[in-house]
């Protein structure tokens, strides 16, 4: 009689298991645990209400220290959600290859890394800023792991909405640096990126969604189809032009350059949001909306930022001055 050897099977552990051969090797797994494309952006957000709340004048000190304890939390917040998400990155192609799934870094040491940045995050913001921005700070990452990426994202299609919060909180956090509290302003900045964040990670999803029905997380595509989709991105990028504009007027916290910028990035964003709508299926109109989305955050941000400056303003009043007697002269004035 002849034994079979039966061999076993492989596991995420022993399958994909990768050995580091150098300091730099491990820096870089580490490194690649807190996604740090995602985080750029953020920080543009945080640096962009610094500005605006300091009426273009922040101290460098508080500054950096408010982007590096940003960049800590944001880099917590995602390494808990490589932590949670490791059983549907493993079945993913696109995130097979992340730290965790391949087994460079071990669940354990991710949890400790994730706390240790945590602290550290909370510690600088609220010994050289003060506690409000520190607690603004670690509601972020408390919105980010537990609202979006435990209860939600394999709940419900709308988990990219409501979750949406945590990726809106950095203007508040910078806000708050800068000045103590929270103004109207501040709020509005977070509800800008709030109603941005839908039309932009749809965009996202709609390339993506096969591998989302894969691991049968609910993203709005995989619910309810590109065409019902395409009109979510359609209503939600109607609603944020106009929504940016009041950040000028009737607030009047920002001025006409940011008025003018915030009018022309969203009149590109409703136009892709348009050719997606009418080409629901078509993943190159989505990649293009998906990629205009971050330019679009990016330079409306900078906007606010050269808005702000002192210089602007000057340049603005004396062009004001200049005008002011030839618009009095037109004949509807008389």
């Amino acid at each position: 009689m002849t034994q079979t050897t039966v061999q076993p099977q492989p596991t995420m552990a022993t399958d994909t298991l990768r050995h580091h051969n150098s300091l730099g090797q491990v820096v870089h797994s580490y490194w690649q645990l807190t996604k740090p494309r995602i985080i750029p952006l953020l920080l543009i957000e945080t640096a962009a209400a610094m500005w605006v709340a300091g009426a273009g004048r922040v101290a460098p000190v508080l500054l950096l220290v408010t982007l590096l304890s940003g960049t800590l939390a944001a880099a917590s917040a995602q390494t808990i959600n490589c932590i949670y998400d490791r059983d549907i990155d493993y079945a993913m192609e696109r995130t097979r290859h992340r730290p965790i799934p391949s087994g460079r870094i071990q669940v354990r040491d991710a949890v400790i890394f994730a706390g240790l940045l945590a602290a550290l995050s909370f510690s600088l913001q609220a010994v050289f800023v003060n506690l409000l921005s520190a607690g603004l700070a670690m509601v972020g990452i408390a919105l980010y792991v537990v609202v979006y990426t435990y209860w939600l994202k394999r709940s419900s299609p709308q988990n990219i909405v409501i979750g949406g919060a945590a990726g809106a909180m950095p203007p508040l956090v910078g806000w708050a640096a800068v000045t103590g509290d929270l103004s109207l302003s501040a709020w509005l900045f977070f509800l800008i990126v709030f109603i941005w964040t839908p039309p932009h990670f749809w965009g996202l999803a709609l390339l993506i969604q096969d591998d989302y029905a894969k691991v049968n997380v609910p993203m709005m595509p995989v619910v309810v189809g590109n065409e019902s989709t395409a009109r979510q991105i359609w209503y939600y990028t109607l609603g944020l032009v106009p929504l940016t504009l009041t950040l000028t007027y009737p607030l009047d916290t920002t001025g006409v350059v940011y008025a003018l910028a915030a009018l022309g990035l969203g009149g590109i964003f409703v136009q892709k949001a348009w050719q997606v709508l009418q080409s629901p299926s078509d993943r190159d109109l989505a990649k293009g909306l998906f990629k205009y989305s971050i330019l679009y955050m990016m330079l409306l941000s900078a906007a606010m930022v050269i808005d702000s400056l002192p210089l602007t303003h000057s340049l603005m009043s004396g062009v004001s001055s200049q005008l002011g007697p030839w618009v009095m002269a037109l004949p509807f004035w008389g």
